[in-house]
């Protein structure tokens, strides 16, 4: 079970894909977050799931919020990704699922690391939870209406 509406989500770093460290607590205070765990660059779902990020990115900043995707996968991954569908947002490369693990992102279908959707206001606090790995594009419009009600 991951954290929940309320909580208050855990600081970290980690690189993004361009190599250079982000920090959690450099957007606190300053504006809102969707932070979306999923499990692999460049596969189907995880593609599918990216572009309508990338398609709504433009309401995502007309909203304030800053978007942010986390996999295990690595720099390198994330940049040939990023560069491949022209993905504007900041993919974070958490190759040791430590920022996974504080999230409590558990495994869906107890093999393939887990998609879950979480909307941070900028206080840090957690308003919206999405958790559903099959239908990737469903966490958008989840988290665009959380943003929206905020």
């Amino acid at each position: 079970m991951g954290l929940n509406v309320g909580d208050t989500i855990p600081e970290f770093i980690l690189k993004d894909q361009h190599g250079k460290p982000f920090s959690s607590s450099d957007l606190l205070g300053k504006k809102p977050m969707v932070i979306y765990f999923y499990p692999k660059d460049d596969t189907p779902g995880c593609t599918k799931e990216a572009c309508s990020f990338r398609d709504s990115y433009e309401e995502f900043k007309d909203l304030g919020a800053e978007v942010i995707g986390i996999s295990g996968d690595s720099v390198n991954s994330h940049s040939k990704f990023a560069e491949k569908y022209q993905l504007p947002f900041i993919l974070l490369s958490d190759n040791n699922n430590e920022v996974r693990k504080a999230f409590k992102v558990g495994k869906s279908m107890l093999i393939l690391p887990g998609r879950e959707t979480y909307v941070i206001d900028k206080n840090g606090k957690i308003i919206m939870v999405f958790n559903n790995l099959l239908n990737a594009e469903k966490h958008i419009t989840e988290a665009i209406n959380a943003l929206k009600k905020s």
